[in-house]
């Protein structure tokens, strides 16, 4: 009862913050990670603990396929992103260091992108995910002028990167639950 208690007065401490601040706790020997960003947060964030281990591998493996990653660099500049996604989602885990790649070696715009951090229900602080109509992460939103242009969603068709290169380019692409 005593670390219940703990545990709900370091979020009610915390709750006026859009991240969650890190809590963890031992079961039987072992320690469950239950901290997660939530909300609009820095890419940046990802590359430190407890994030580290799974982004910065994820990360420095990943080599995008080198046609997709030249049409990605001849059309994202025109693109505004917005990337919903759980840091504690496997899905998100695999794919958003790979976009985060893909960006930075097309020297992307960062100012132009936007990454939301969501909870185990897929919500925001705010709600954003139902502006967005977001119901699986990760989705990472492409949008000209305000306008959302196409949406990839929690895994890709070909590849993260061809898939990007297709939706950039202005080619057909539906992402996996487009009706």
């Amino acid at each position: 009862m005593h670390k219940l208690l703990l545990i709900f007065l370091a979020l009610a401490l915390g709750g006026n913050s859009d991240k969650t601040k890190e809590i963890s706790k031992t079961t039987t020997g072992t320690k469950i990670q239950t901290d997660m960003l939530i909300g609009e947060f820095e890419p940046e964030e990802l590359k430190e603990e407890p994030y580290a281990g799974w982004f910065n591998s994820v990360y420095d493996d990943y080599t995008p396929e080198e046609k997709a990653l030249q049409t990605i660099d001849e059309n994202i500049s025109d693109y505004e992103i917005t990337v919903f996604m759980g840091t504690w989602c496997g899905d998100s885990k695999r794919e958003t260091p790979k976009l985060l790649k893909i960006l930075e070696e097309t020297g992307y715009d960062m100012d132009k992108f936007t990454i939301i951090g969501v909870n185990h229900s897929k919500s925001t602080p705010g709600n954003m995910e139902e502006e967005f109509q977001v119901h699986r992460v990760p989705t990472i939103i492409f949008s000209k002028n305000g306008k959302e242009v196409n949406r990839f969603v929690e895994y890709a068709q070909q590849s993260l990167a061809k898939d990007i290169a297709k939706i950039v380019s202005g080619k057909d692409y539906s992402n996996s639950y487009a009706k």
